[in-house]
Order: structure tokens, then C-alpha cells, then sequence
């Protein structure tokens, strides 16, 4: 059983809907989905290094937080509903100085007012980057 508001996920349109904030700025790109799960990928260049060349912490929780930001918005619907980041944790897990990374979202809760999203990063060899925990915040669209 899906997990999704709607039957398909737009991901041309959800990657076009970032290309001009924090997503577009690392490259961050939807590639695919399943039926309870959601992947993104962002390469490793230098923009994301940090001093020692290695991937920025920050960089991982920014695409942690992405996938699991899109992931909770396309479980509701959206002329009613908005999901927003309450709580980020992330442990990194080992280095990674260029290639992909790919994040892989997995929806473990979904209530009324919340949802929690497990997001694993790996490299292009499969090796673990990051793992995160993300909650979302389920609010109305009309609230002030």
C-alpha cells in the first residue's frame, strides 16, 4: 500500500519547485520512489566540502532534511496541509570526498500533527554516509 496523497509523484515538478532555494543551490535531485520510500541524490563537489575536502555535515542534513520535507508533503494534501522541519538529528557515519551521495527516505510514523522520516545517506558504493531522523510538523495551510 502507498503512503502517497496522490497515485504519482510529480518528481520534474518537485525538483523544479527547488531549483531556486537551498535544494537547487547543493544540486539536490528526486530520482525516484517507491511505495513508502523516496531518493534524492546530490553530488559532492566542493561547495559542499568543508575546509578538509571532505562532505559538510551541514550539507547531509540539508538533503536529509529535503527528502524527508518533500516525502511528508506529498503524504497530505496539499490544499489543505503544509509539513515543516520540527527536529533534525544526524550521525555521520564516515567521509565522502566526491561522487554522489544518494538519501533514501523511509516514512516510520505518520499522526495527525506530526510524522517522522528515517533518512539513510550513502555513496556511490553503497557505504553508509549519514543516517537521520527527521520530524515534521503537520500544520494547516490557512494558520497564521
Amino acid at each position: 500500500m502507498t503512503i502517497w496523497f496522490h497515485d504519482e509523484l510529480p518528481l520534474e515538478e518537485v525538483n523544479a519547485n527547488g531549483a531556486d532555494c537551498m535544494p537547487g543551490a547543493l544540486d539536490i535531485t528526486f530520482v525516484d520512489y517507491g511505495d513508502d520510500w523516496l531518493q534524492a541524490n546530490m553530488p559532492v563537489v566542493p561547495k559542499v566540502h568543508q575546509p578538509y575536502g571532505r562532505l559538510h555535515g551541514g550539507a547531509s542534513v540539508v538533503l536529509a532534511e529535503t527528502v524527508a520535507s518533500v516525502g511528508a508533503a506529498m503524504t497530505v494534501d496539499p490544499a489543505k496541509q503544509a509539513c515543516v522541519g520540527m527536529e533534525i538529528n544526524a550521525n555521520h557515519i564516515r567521509p565522502v570526498r566526491d561522487g554522489l551521495v544518494h538519501a533514501s527516505g523511509v516514512q516510520e510514523s505518520a499522526g495527525r500533527t506530526t510524522q517522522v522520516w528515517t533518512v539513510r545517506i550513502v555513496d556511490d558504493d553503497g557505504k553508509l554516509i549519514c543516517l537521520s531522523r527527521v520530524t515534521m510538523a503537520v500544520i494547516a495551510r490557512d494558520r497564521g
